[in-house]
């Protein structure tokens, strides 16, 4: 790939180059590569088809996954969030030990305590790491989904953004079965605030219990408002809101 410079920014092919725009600004690259027909049949593409079909089932992990939670994702997560959710999947399918080449995946390799390590402390918006959000402790029942924040003051122990004056803090408890797609989720009651110097304990309770086999994921959200005439507006489309999984089971 190269960088378009310069005033005026080509979009479209001529011959072999297309020029396009991303998120990373103007490009252009050559068409080249091997013909789709011959990587799907000859036998010295087989390493390529395998790699191929893993990415494929680690992708489809991570759409499972965003898919899951998408409600919260709405206001609490950034423009590169597909490509990380795949590769925290592709590094989660790296752990299958059992599998054959080609068909290892995150259904098989969930199972095992490092890859619920790499799931815990994924945070869904980069801009905003819930450990440089809030500062006070937590605790998570995994057996009820309960999230509790004893003592939390937001004024001091809650990084906002300037212009925030009122804050909302979330819960949920999801069940994911990476082998399967099926999937359940309970958002918690949400507890609204003011950004002041007051003292809080917060309980966040799911609103069910999720049932089937699979993986738990307890997550945490923090969205901020600014109070206008008795309204509370989301500030800067959800840029400074953090969704993270704070606990694996």
């Amino acid at each position: 790939m190269a960088r378009q410079k310069g005033i005026i920014k080509l979009k479209g092919k001529i011959g072999d180059i297309s020029f396009y725009k991303t998120q990373d600004g103007h490009l252009a690259r050559e068409k080249g590569g091997v013909d789709a027909e011959r990587i799907a049949n000859d036998a010295a593409f087989v390493r390529t088809r395998e790699n191929g079909a893993e990415f494929g089932a680690s992708a489809n992990s991570g759409k499972t996954l965003r898919d899951t939670i998408r409600p919260m994702m709405l206001t609490a997560a950034d423009n590169r969030v597909v490509s990380r959710v795949t590769k925290l999947m592709t590094d989660i399918k790296n752990l299958d030990a059992t599998s054959v080449r080609g068909d290892r995946n995150v259904g098989v390799a969930i199972a095992l305590p490092a890859a619920k390590a790499l799931l815990k402390g994924f945070n869904f918006n980069i801009r905003a790491i819930l450990g440089s959000i809030l500062f006070n402790p937590y605790a998570v029942n995994t057996s009820t989904g309960v999230i509790t924040i004893n003592g939390l003051i937001p004024i001091n122990e809650i990084a906002y953004p300037t212009g925030a004056t009122h804050m909302t803090i979330k819960g949920a408890w999801a069940r994911i079965n990476f082998a399967t797609g099926v999937t359940q989720v309970f958002q918690s009651n949400a507890v609204n605030m003011p950004i002041n110097g007051a003292n809080n304990n917060i309980t966040l309770t799911p609103t069910g219990t999720p049932t089937g086999a699979g993986t738990d994921l307890y997550l945490l959200q923090i969205e901020f408002f600014q109070l206008v005439n008795t309204i509370q507006y989301s500030l800067k489309n959800g840029a400074h809101n953090t969704l993270s999984i704070v606990e694996v089971a």
